[in-house]
C-alpha cells in the first residue's frame, strides 16, 4: 500500500513538474504574448487534470505542495511591499480606492445573486483583487518599474492583495465578523512578536548576528532558512486559528520586508532572489498547475456568458474606480496623463491568485459550486492575459511582450 501511494504521488508530481517545465518554453515560443501563468493554469493544468487527459490528480502529498506553493507566492508578494509608501498620502488614497471597490463589488454581487450576502462577498473579494506578483516582472520588463505608473501599480497591487486577504478572514469566517476581527488582531500581534523577537536577538547578541551574516551566502543559507521558518510558523498559526494560510504567508513577507528595509536593503534584494528561485522553480508552478487541474473546461465554455460577465465585472468594479479616482481626485500618484491613469486602471484589474484562494474557501463551504469557481478562475487568468497587454498599448501606443515570474 505504501509503495503504491508513493508511485501515485510521484507520478502526479512528475506530470505537474513536466507541465511547469513546458510552460515557460511555450511562453517564449509565443513571444510571451501568452504569459507563463496562463500556460500553467488554463492550458497545461487543465490538459493533465481529471477533466482533461487524467494524467495527474491532487493526492494528499500534491495538495500539501500546493499549499506551500501558495505560501511562497504570497510571501514574495509581501516581500515586495513598501510599507512606508503604504502609510503615506498616496497609500491612504489607494486604500480608500480599494474600500470603494469592495463596496461596489458587494453591491454588484448582491444584485447578481439576488441578496445572497456571503456569495456577494465572495464575488466582491474576487473582483477587487490585483495580482502584485504577476505585475512586477511585467513592469520590470517594460522599464516602467521605476516610473510613477510603476510605483502606483505596485501600491494598488499591494492593497489589492492585502485587502482581499483580510476581507476573506473577516467576512467569510464561521466565527462572525466580531469574533474574526478579534482573532485577526491576535494574529497580527503574534506575527509581530514572531518576527521582531528573533530580530532583536540577532541585533543585540553579536554572536548570533555574526552567525546569521556569515552563513547567509554559504551552504548554510541562514537568512533563507530563517525566512522559511517564519513563513511556516505564520502559516501554521493561521491554520490553527482557522484563518486563511495566505494571510500568514503575506504577513511573513510584509514583516520581513519592513525589518530588512530598516536594516540592510541590499540583503532584502538578495533574499527575494533566493525565495524566487525556490518558489518559481517548483512550488509556485505546482500551485498554478493544480489550480488549472480543477477547471472543468466544458462547463466553463457552456457558461461563457457568465465568464464574460465576470471579466467585465472586474474591469468595472476594480479598474474603473481606480481610473476615476486618479482622474477626478488628488491621489499623489504623480500620473500626469489620461493614458497613464487608464493604464493604471487596467493593471489594477489584473487578478488571479486571490481569485484562486477565495474559490478554494467558497467551494468547500458550499457558497458557490465548482462550475462557478472554474469560471471565476478562468476569468482571472483572462485578465492576466489581456489587461497588462492593453495597459501597455494604452500607455505607449504599442504592446511590450509581457512575461510572468510571479503571481
Amino acid at each position: 500500500m505504501g509503495e503504491h501511494m508513493l508511485v501515485e504521488n510521484l507520478l502526479s508530481t512528475w506530470w505537474i513538474v513536466a507541465a511547469a517545465f513546458l510552460a515557460p518554453l511555450l511562453a517564449l515560443a509565443t513571444r510571451r504574448k501568452i504569459p507563463d501563468v496562463v500556460w500553467l493554469l488554463l492550458l497545461l493544468g487543465m490538459l493533465i487534470g481529471p477533466f482533461g487527459l487524467q494524467l495527474a490528480e491532487q493526492t494528499e502529498a500534491v495538495g500539501f505542495l500546493r499549499e506551500l506553493g501558495m505560501g511562497f507566492l504570497f510571501l514574495l508578494a509581501g516581500l515586495e511591499i513598501n510599507t512606508g509608501q503604504m502609510r503615506g498620502r498616496q497609500g491612504r488614497a489607494a486604500a480608500l480606492t480599494w474600500v470603494i471597490c469592495l463596496a461596489l463589488g458587494i453591491g454588484a454581487g448582491l444584485l447578481v445573486t439576488q441578496g445572497q450576502t456571503h456569495v456577494a462577498i465572495v464575488f466582491a473579494i474576487a473582483s477587487t483583487s490585483t495580482a502584485l506578483g504577476t505585475l512586477l516582472p511585467i513592469l520590470k520588463d517594460s522599464g516602467a518599474a521605476g516610473s510613477p505608473l510603476g510605483g502606483a501599480t505596485m501600491l494598488h497591487g499591494a492593497l489589492g492583495e492585502l485587502g482581499p486577504i483580510v476581507a476573506m478572514s473577516l467576512l467569510l469566517s464561521t466565527r462572525g465578523t466580531l469574533g474574526a476581527a478579534l482573532v485577526l488582531v491576535g494574529f497580527a500581534a503574534a506575527a509581530v512578536v514572531v518576527v521582531l523577537v528573533p530580530h532583536r536577538l540577532f541585533t543585540r547578541i553579536p554572536l548570533l548576528g555574526r552567525a546569521m551574516a556569515v552563513g547567509a551566502n554559504t551552504t548554510m543559507q541562514t537568512t533563507l532558512r530563517f525566512t522559511v521558518l517564519i513563513l511556516l510558523t505564520l502559516m501554521l498559526l493561521t491554520a490553527v486559528l482557522e484563518l486563511d494560510v495566505a494571510l500568514g504567508a503575506f504577513a511573513a513577507g510584509m514583516l520581513l520586508s519592513a525589518v530588512l528595509s530598516g536594516m540592510a536593503p541590499e540583503h532584502g534584494h538578495t533574499l527575494v532572489h533566493k525565495v524566487e528561485v525556490i518558489g518559481f522553480s517548483f512550488l509556485i508552478p505546482v500551485f498554478f498547475v493544480t489550480s488549472g487541474m480543477g477547471i472543468d473546461l466544458g462547463s466553463v465554455v457552456a457558461q461563457w456568458p457568465m465568464l464574460l460577465g465576470f471579466v467585465v465585472a472586474i474591469l468595472v468594479v476594480r479598474g474603473l474606480p481606480v481610473f476615476l479616482r486618479e482622474q477626478l481626485t488628488e491621489t499623489h500618484s504623480g500620473l500626469g496623463t489620461v493614458r497613464e491613469r487608464l493604464a493604471l486602471g487596467l493593471y489594477a484589474s489584473t487578478g488571479l491568485p486571490i481569485i484562486v484562494a477565495v474559490t478554494q474557501i467558497a467551494v468547500p463551504s458550499e457558497l458557490i459550486d465548482p462550475t462557478v469557481a472554474s469560471v471565476m478562475v478562468t476569468g482571472g487568468a483572462i485578465t492576466v492575459l489581456v489587461c497588462p497587454m492593453l495597459a501597455q498599448i494604452v500607455e505607449k501606443g504599442r504592446p511590450t511582450a509581457p512575461s510572468y515570474d510571479g503571481a
